[in-house]
């Protein structure tokens, strides 16, 4: 299948479309597949749910710029409206689907709380290294990047990041 043939096939499809491309070997791709079914099922009739294999099509693996499977995207028309690769949660999942319908990308979900502690744990570990150390040179470095990773725990929550962030964006050109 090409692409012009997948993109007149997206454009003829009355429904918006969740396009799983997999392969049969893929042990990540086995993994999602009962969760992509179910979701499948709770949005029957509301969104498609096609599965282009990987190995059969390679060629519009590549012009579509997909690197690893699986690959998740959400089209409504012809109109990529998100992506997902590799194996995700059905919250995630859900998110995919609801993109399609709506037309609009999905709200990145947030750390989970393991993972906000693990990235907090592991910077403080990497300060308290570099602090040991004199805190000169290459240990100064090293505790600035343990801030770094702590920083990432909490960047979302942050109000001065938050701040900022929307004023750099606002100061952007427009391409």
């Amino acid at each position: 299948m090409s692409e012009t043939d997948f993109f007149d096939k997206l454009l003829q499809n009355p429904s918006p479309v969740v396009a799983d491309f997999w392969a049969q070997w893929c042990g990540p791709c086995r993994a999602i597949e009962p969760m992509l079914k179910k979701t499948g099922a709770e949005y029957a009739g509301r969104v498609d749910v096609w599965r282009v294999n990987a190995d059969e099509h390679p060629d519009l693996l590549r012009q579509l710029h997909i690197y690893g499977i699986p690959t998740l995207i959400s089209f409504r028309g012809d109109q990529e409206v998100a992506r997902q690769t590799g194996v995700t949660s059905s919250d995630a999942l859900r998110a995919l689907f609801e993109s399609a319908l709506s037309g609009e990308k999905p709200q990145p979900a947030g750390l989970s709380l393991f993972d906000r502690l693990l990235r907090l744990s592991s910077g403080a570990a990497i300060v308290l290294l570099a602090s040991t150390r004199g805190l000169d040179g290459f240990y100064l470095l090293l505790a600035a990047i343990g801030g770094l990773v702590m920083f990432s725990a909490i960047h979302d929550r942050c109000p001065v990041w938050q701040a900022i962030k929307a004023k750099l964006k606002k100061d952007r050109p427009a391409v």
